[in-house]
């Protein structure tokens, strides 16, 4: 990236339709509850990320799947809107898009629960077809809710080439050294990171250990978010812990891929990990007081004017 032109951002993911469904309560295991206000929403890890990075300004090229089915023209007609370079989303016959089941407590909490489709079919020859965007970006930003060959296959392209990779390997699976030495960024939840490292990390002192075990395998930076407690951030000069913005919780589905989707876009325009970071959570906490995934990711504009004033953080939590 040079001068003021907007980073160029690929992103290796997922696109879902959400079904999303307000209760009083998550349920319990053969519990069933009634909900409210069933809406039908676009999104997918890899998509919400996707769109949270061109709503930062970012050029942003696809590489994924949908079906041939009416939910699959939706996605991708939604996707267009976003200004978003679909020469690399496949439209695969007989296949179905893929779907995300959502409920949403009272608190804004969520149960998810996937049907892959399309994602599921993702292949490394995909990602070869897409190589000449993958060796001239910013930012390669992937997650894990598409095969890992092909996810492993794009990484091994930018590292190969000194493109920086943004992974947020999620849903979280065993992933060798090997991989993790050609992330630069990596950015697990509490859960993911404990499935990751086999440690626990319940509390801040934990989430410490299992980034220190994650930059021993190889990582540059390791964000791990911990929702309402914020965000410990891990690399060769230590680690830190960043509070969150204390703001009113609507609904937090979304709101690590806004994270995601904003950092990417600040590291890629040579901004500082203090400053990345910064942004990226103004624009999740702003995300989290709306109802929905794609729909609810604010804008570069609304970021700046949330930070510009922004609420106070929240008291950080203790280290165990």
């Amino acid at each position: 990236m040079t001068g003021s032109a907007p980073p160029r951002i690929v992103v290796v993911g997922s696109v879902n339709t959400d079904l999303v469904l307000r209760v009083a309560h998550l349920p319990g295991a053969g519990e069933t509850v009634s909900g409210s206000s069933l809406l039908t929403l676009p999104g997918g890890k890899g998509a919400n990320q996707a769109v949270a990075a061109a709503r930062q300004g970012a050029v942003v090229q696809f590489v994924g799947a949908v079906g041939d089915d009416d939910f699959g023209t939706r996605q991708r007609e939604n996707l267009a809107r976003e200004g978003i370079d679909l020469t690399h989303l496949a439209t695969l016959t007989g296949q179905a898009t893929g779907v995300a089941m959502i409920a949403i407590d009272a608190q804004g909490q969520n149960m998810i629960m996937l049907s892959e489709g399309a994602n599921g079919r993702v292949s490394v020859e995909q990602v070869e077809a897409a190589r000449s965007a993958i060796e001239s970006a910013d930012m390669l930003l992937c997650q894990l809710e598409t095969p890992l060959a092909a996810v492993r296959r794009a990484i091994g392209l930018a590292h190969a080439k000194g493109v920086r990779v943004l992974l947020n390997p999620a849903p979280a699976r065993p992933l060798e050294a090997s991989l993790l030495a050609q992330v630069d960024y990596l950015v697990p939840n509490e859960t993911e990171a404990s499935q990751l490292t086999g440690l626990p990390v319940a509390h801040a002192a934990q989430a410490r250990l299992a980034a220190e075990a994650l930059r021993g395998a190889g990582v540059g930076q390791v964000l791990i978010t911990l929702g309402e407690h914020g965000v410990l951030v891990a690399g060769a000069g230590g680690s830190s812990l960043q509070a969150a913005l204390d703001v009113p919780v609507v609904d937090t589905t979304g709101a690590g891929d806004t994270f995601v989707g904003c950092l990417a876009v600040a590291v890629a325009q040579g901004r500082g990990l203090a400053e990345a970071v910064r942004e990226a959570q103004g624009a999740a906490a702003l995300k989290v007081t709306r109802l929905g995934a794609q729909a609810a990711i604010p804008r570069r504009d609304e970021v700046q004017a949330f930070l510009a004033a922004p609420p106070p953080r929240r008291t950080l939590p203790s280290e165990g």
